[in-house]
């Protein structure tokens, strides 16, 4: 296995972004993968692979929608109100149940194929919407077993694991894509570029730790 290539899940939203460019710094070769699974806001994949052509990052899509009929969440069925709160007695709606489990799975096995033993995932626990396929735990679970299962030695790393969303921005603006994140990543449920919406919970975030960056960078 290549110790200096890395596998990064990649949707072209701000947290998959930021990770791209940071194993852009930590790896010599970086590959991109992203997923069709349904999503009302696909159009994030084509800006996905704009970003990875912009970046010399070698890109390629899976199309995974049978993961859209697997489970009721607002983000693949149109006729589901999107929860713009978090429910106090459990997750919201947009979690698509199994997402990051078939993803890294998946993209385990596309690593393999290609001698690659690091990859790369934008999920993070500190600034969640409660979905469970984001904690520490659960990653550090599957990263287990899909050594096991492949008899690999695979690490998975999560550079946004511990930061809120206003480390992130940081973070983005210290390798120097802090306005290209801002302007040509999708992060907004609703399919809008850049600042989105405003009002789905992916804006909210977005938006609040961008406004507590930019206020402490002053």
């Amino acid at each position: 296995m290549n110790k200096e290539e890395a596998l990064v899940v990649f949707s072209g939203g701000q947290d998959s972004t930021t990770c791209l460019f940071w194993a852009l710094r930590q790896f010599k070769k970086v590959y991109a993968l992203s997923f069709l699974y349904g999503q009302k806001h696909q159009k994030e994949v084509e800006l996905a692979r704009e970003i990875a052509l912009e970046a010399g990052v070698e890109f390629e899509v899976m199309d995974v929608s049978f993961i859209a009929g697997l489970g009721r969440n607002s983000l693949t069925d149109t006729s589901i109100v999107m929860d713009e709160e978090k429910p106090a007695d459990s997750f919201p709606n947009t979690f698509v149940p199994g997402r990051n489990l078939f993803f890294l799975s998946i993209a385990a096995v596309y690593a393999r194929e290609k001698g690659i033993n690091h990859m790369v995932t934008g999920v993070s626990q500190t600034d969640f919407s409660g979905y469970p396929d984001c904690r520490d735990g659960f990653i550090k679970s599957l990263n287990v077993t899909l050594n096991l299962a492949m008899d690999e030695q695979f690490v998975i790393h999560t550079p946004l694991m511990w930061i809120n969303k206003a480390q992130t921005w940081a973070l983005a603006d210290e390798l120097g894509v802090l306005d290209l994140i801002r302007t040509k990543t999708l992060t907004c449920y609703n399919g809008i570029i850049g600042d989105g919406c405003g009002h789905c919970p992916s804006c909210k975030l977005r938006r609040e730790g961008l406004d507590t960056y930019l206020a402490t960078k002053k």
